[in-house]
């Protein structure tokens, strides 16, 4: 879009459908699985907010059912609904759409396979954003019906009773709180020490106390060897060679780019050690006028990333402005229940040396908002740089986390003083005014 608005002969080449997988298997369709799960969690919570359903056992979680089959159609129409969109948007600038399978002949020639055709398009310039698919596990075939990878769930037409998770990144935590708040019986098999490995250890702290509280069970320190289905569920082989039951069981357990079978050698596109297309700041491969983006190039798997990283190459091959991409401005949001989002250098990073800085965090249990809301879990953490007051990170904890980060990344992106934040005027009462008080409290008296 950014390319045809820019003047472009544009031609996308797409074999699934406009959008990609964060559109149709990843992003999209997980939160909106996510946003239904949170729906059950709040009207469960609403008790303590003097709201009665009049559940006749008296109990709201029993009382209340996800009609797992009504839930998957909404996720598949909307995913549906939001390609469809994107497809017009293209259309209306005047982009050609191909649907097909593209592989390079070389840096500037793609041939599409169309089916019962084939097309040869010619270009000045490339951009590569083929996207990854699930990682599978030799031992733990998906079968689509109780062995499933992230792709698959929605196929299902009822809640799976008794879910194991295998993986405690960012997708299996995501889809074991909703499976959790949907009303699963969900256990989530952690081969670390601690759910979510590499980000904030406090959030994730917060985390497991809610999973624990919820009546999910985290296995910690545990390794799924293997996956077997049985006549009525599945058998997870651990490390240690315990074994545990269930109904379904989803793996969790990473992703592989797209790169094979597409032509990347005759194009001179150099790979990494796992298989992802190197690339510089710019987007740059290692051919002149091939650039790519998104899951492919390894960077970081957020489509903000994906689409940032395809501005960038747009810009840079127009010969427009162009600035790198910058990953410590970087915010992102795990859709847990509760959410964290993160930005910028991280205490661990601080504790490692690599930066110097301050750090205060403040409970949302003292937010009179979150009080009104029954936010119980949560908290805001700013770090700013020793001496200048520069706020170089964040993490933010909570419901809605995804929307309240955005301060803390513009000052993070822009370079503000922890005092340009403690001096905005926030609602009272709000979330935010946790932000500005975290702020307040770095100020250093000269």
């Amino acid at each position: 879009m950014v390319a045809a608005a820019m003047g472009a002969q544009v031609t996308v080449v797409e074999r699934a459908g406009l959008g990609g997988a964060a559109v149709l298997t990843d992003v999209v369709p997980s939160k909106t699985l996510i946003a239904t799960a949170e729906s059950m969690n709040r009207s469960i919570d609403s008790a303590e907010l003097g709201v009665s359903f009049n559940a006749n056992d008296g109990d709201l979680k029993t009382a209340l059912r996800a009609d797992l089959k009504l839930v998957n159609a909404r996720v598949k129409l909307l995913a549906r609904e939001q390609s469809t969109d994107i497809r017009r948007g293209l259309e209306a600038l005047g982009v050609r759409i191909v649907i097909g399978s593209g592989r390079l002949l070389d840096r500037r020639t793609i041939e599409v396979d169309r089916g019962e055709t084939k097309e040869i398009i010619k270009a000045d310039a490339v951009l590569l954003s083929v996207g990854a698919h699930p990682r599978e596990l030799a031992t733990a075939r998906p079968d689509g019906e109780r062995i499933l990878n992230w792709t698959q769930i929605y196929d299902l037409d009822e809640l799976p009773e008794e879910l194991i998770v295998v993986g405690s990144g960012v997708t299996g935590a995501e889809f074991a709180s909703a499976f959790n708040g949907l009303g699963s019986k969900v256990t989530l098999i952690s081969s670390r020490e601690q759910v979510l490995p590499g980000e904030d250890s406090d959030a994730a702290a917060v985390l497991e106390d809610v999973f624990a509280r919820r009546g999910l069970t985290v296995l910690s320190r545990s390794r799924a060897e293997a996956v077997e289905r049985t006549a009525d569920g599945v058998i997870v082989t651990l490390g240690d060679g315990s074994r545990i039951t269930g109904t379904h069981c989803l793996v969790c357990v990473g992703s592989i780019p797209n790169t094979t079978g597409i032509g990347l050698e005759a194009a001179g596109v150099e790979l990494t050690r796992s298989g992802h297309i190197k690339v510089d700041g710019v987007s740059r491969t290692s051919a002149p006028n091939v650039y790519a983006a998104g899951d492919c190039t390894g960077v970081l798997a957020l489509a903000s990333v994906a689409a940032m990283q395809g501005r960038i190459a747009v810009a840079h091959l127009q010969g427009d402005a162009v600035r790198p991409l910058k990953l410590t401005q970087v915010s992102s949001n795990i859709f847990t229940s509760p959410e964290i989002a993160s930005v910028g250098v991280s205490e661990a990073e601080l504790a490692s040396g690599r930066y110097q800085g301050d750090v205060v965090k403040l409970s949302l249990q003292t937010n009179a908002r979150a009080k009104m809301r029954n936010v119980n879990d949560g908290f805001v953490k700013i770090i700013a740089r020793k001496g200048s007051g520069t706020v170089i990170g964040g993490v933010v904890v909570g419901a809605g986390a995804c929307e309240l980060i955005f301060p803390i990344a513009l000052a993070v992106a822009q370079k503000l003083h922890v005092d340009d934040v403690a001096n905005t005027f926030t609602v009272y009462p709000s979330l935010s005014g946790s932000i500005a008080e975290a702020a307040r409290r770095l100020h250093v008296h000269m």
